[in-house]
């Protein structure tokens, strides 16, 4: 079966999106699609249905194929951890800890892993549309590379460069990605796309032909500025720029502090969606503000660190004068932790082994530990319905766990809730991706569709999109062969 490759002259391009869409043009032209990508880094992931996590992006692209997600999609996981640290993830399991230095080492040695998996998904579809990582020019990476020529010649998988012009610099950034690669990974790559233009295509067609003349590629197309893709779930913290303040319009304002370790934040994707409110994510150094409906205390891929982070900041005295207000604070996953008593990361887990105070605003205490809970979840939380999952290490225990916020339908119930009510933690991501489970936190809120839908009607306008400034036929039959 086919298979083909999108690349990018750097990070950020637009990568994820154009798998995405084309994942759903082809599945709607009939065809068997899987997304794939061999290695990615991300501080937001999800859930399995058996049980694994992958990167966020590959799990959208597996719901614009009409499949499910699959631990095969993305094999290589790197989840950001620490400085200089990041939870390493294969084939959907946790397999430890490791430093920048020993990933550039070690590398090399999952690529079977990573083949086995492709192998898998080209064995079930009709085409399998492979994203790259950052850009094949960083050339100083290439050695023990897995995640784009290293993976594409191994595989023997058709490439297309990706190019940027919304950032500038498009024409050079095609034309010096094929001066720096070497001749055996050039000649992997078959063509380009200009993607992110913004006005009349038009008025690019001498620098399209330029970049073709000077690289020997044939152009598929380029891809106008896509509104559709801001309702695409967020993958990694390049979104949390866009920030926020005060509500507009009579919207209500949920804060959610940006720690330096930041987790999951897509969890707040259905609420920026949802016309009735307003997001606002607090950077460093700002207050958190005091006409906030709700704060969101966000997850982390280190719970103490940004516990302490937390306090630099003075968000620790924020919450407790929200909280005096009569104001609602909810913690997700590492949130729901710090906003207990205690953390206690007794085999060093996340850093050194210890035990630090919490933010004491929910009676329980949390020990890291344990096997990852990775599963999905669905269920009652506040009277309205929830469909979400769970990703966390640890156990927390306290006697606020006896008001729990959710109620599973496998009779499980998670979370905690302070004896005042203003005061919340669960363990449940996705929790506000239903219109009537933003309604019970946010009376005025519940005005957007559910999320699920919102993503899907977007992926249909990005395809649609595709379909009309691609040349989708000639991709289709280089990914044929």
């Amino acid at each position: 079966m086919g298979a083909l490759m999108l690349q990018g002259t750097g990070s950020d391009v637009g990568k994820s999106v154009l798998v995405a869409g084309l994942c759903r043009a082809l599945a709607n032209r009939g065809l068997a699609v899987r997304p794939f990508k061999p290695q990615n880094m991300s501080t937001n992931a999800a859930v399995t249905a058996e049980g694994g996590e992958i990167g966020r992006a590959q799990a959208t692209q597996a719901l614009a194929a009409r499949v499910a997600p699959h631990v095969d999609m993305n094999p290589v996981l790197l989840k950001p951890q620490g400085d200089r640290t990041s939870q390493l993830i294969v084939r959907g399991r946790m397999r430890g800890t490791l430093a920048a230095a020993r990933w550039r080492e070690g590398r090399a040695g999952l690529l079977d892993e990573v083949l086995a998996s492709f192998g898998t998904l080209r064995a079930q579809a009709d085409v399998v549309l492979v994203e790259g990582a950052g850009s094949p020019a960083e050339i100083n990476l290439r050695a023990g590379d897995i995640a784009n020529m290293g993976f594409a010649r191994a595989a023997n998988v058709p490439v297309v460069l990706v190019g940027d012009i919304d950032r500038g610099g498009v024409i050079a950034s095609l034309v010096g990605t094929r001066a720096v690669l070497s001749p055996e990974d050039a000649a992997m790559i078959h063509g380009f796309i200009v993607n992110r233009f913004r006005g009349d295509p038009a008025l690019f067609d001498d620098g399209y032909r330029a970049i073709a003349g000077r690289t020997g590629w044939r152009g598929f197309g380029v891809v106008p500025w896509l509104g559709a893709a801001a309702r695409l779930p967020s993958e990694d913290a390049v979104v949390l720029e866009r920030g926020g303040g005060t509500a507009q319009g009579g919207r209500v304002l949920v804060a959610c502090p940006v720690t330096r370790h930041i987790a999951n934040f897509d969890d707040l994707d259905p609420l920026r969606l949802d016309p009735a409110i307003e997001v606002a994510m607090i950077p460093p150094g700002a207050p958190l503000p005091a006409e906030a409906a709700l704060v969101v205390l966000p997850g982390s891929k280190a719970t103490i660190a940004d516990l302490a982070f937390v306090r630099e900041q003075g968000w620790d005295i924020d919450l407790a004068a929200h909280r005096r207000r009569g104001g609602t604070i909810l913690g997700l996953c590492g949130g729901y932790q710090m906003l207990g008593r205690r953390v206690a990361d007794p085999l060093g887990l996340e850093g050194p082994a210890g035990s630090v105070a919490g933010l004491g605003l929910l009676d329980v205490d949390t020990v890291l530990g344990g096997d990852k809970a990775l599963r999905h979840v669905r269920g009652h939380a506040r009277g309205a319905a929830f469909e979400g999952y769970e990703m966390h290490l640890g156990q927390t225990e306290g006697p606020d766990r006896a008001r729990p916020v959710a109620n599973f339908a496998d009779g499980r119930r998670d979370g905690a809730i302070s004896a005042d009510g203003l005061v919340a933690g669960t363990y449940v991501h996705g929790l506000f991706g239903l219109a009537g489970q933003r309604r019970a936190w946010l009376a005025a809120a519940g005005e957007g569709p559910d999320h699920a839908a919102a993503v899907d009607e977007a992926l249909d306008a990005i395809a649609a999109a595709l379909e009309q400034h691609l040349d989708i036929d000639a991709l289709l039959a280089l990914a044929r062969g």
